[in-house]
């Protein structure tokens, strides 16, 4: 048997000291993808960015199945007045992108939270602006030809690592009303 829960059934969660910054993400689909992942991993809030389409649209709530609901969301126009928000709150800028000087995903450690995870656009990734404000990058190894994930279906490594770090398990879900 399916053992789900329903917003309505679980009046309190753990959100993880986790934020996303979404930077000039063009497709609809990835977003609602990006809030459903969001919502499982239980992560704070998401910030989108630039031109990144917001809610509420029919094409993000076909895949976000509800979840720009349940996840807290604000938009910035500019990115870097998002990052030096978040900054000046102890918040640890890691962008999802491969540079000269990223680091393996797995390579995160409960010393790395609060963190603010930032993706960019689909074909350009994360702006170098962006790179530079940033206190680390974080790569996912590819082994084959291509070399990046679609945006959504990085998000969702990546979050799901944080979730691994900081050893979330639904049953530990007690403390945010929502």
């Amino acid at each position: 048997m399916k053992k789900r829960s329903h917003a309505n059934q679980s009046p309190s969660i753990e959100l993880l000291p986790v934020t996303l910054l979404l930077d000039d993400i063009r497709s609809l689909y990835n977003v609602g993808s990006i809030f459903r992942t969001a919502d499982g991993a239980g992560i704070s809030k998401i910030l989108l960015c630039g031109y990144t389409p917001r809610p509420p649209r029919k094409e993000i709530e076909k895949t976000a199945l509800g979840a720009t609901a349940t996840v807290p969301w604000d938009f910035y126009k500019n990115p870097l007045d998002a990052i030096a928000k978040l900054k000046t709150e102890g918040v640890r800028i890691c962008v999802l992108e491969r540079t000269d000087e990223s680091r393996p995903h797995t390579s995160l450690t409960s010393d790395d939270f609060p963190v603010c995870i930032v993706a960019g656009n689909e074909i350009t990734g994360v702006s170098e602006r962006i790179i530079g404000k940033a206190d680390v990058a974080l790569e996912i190894p590819m082994r084959g030809f291509k070399q990046s994930l679609n945006v959504a279906v990085a998000v969702g490594v990546a979050l799901y690592e944080c979730v691994r770090v900081l050893g979330a398990h639904p049953s530990s879900i007690t403390s945010r009303i929502l």
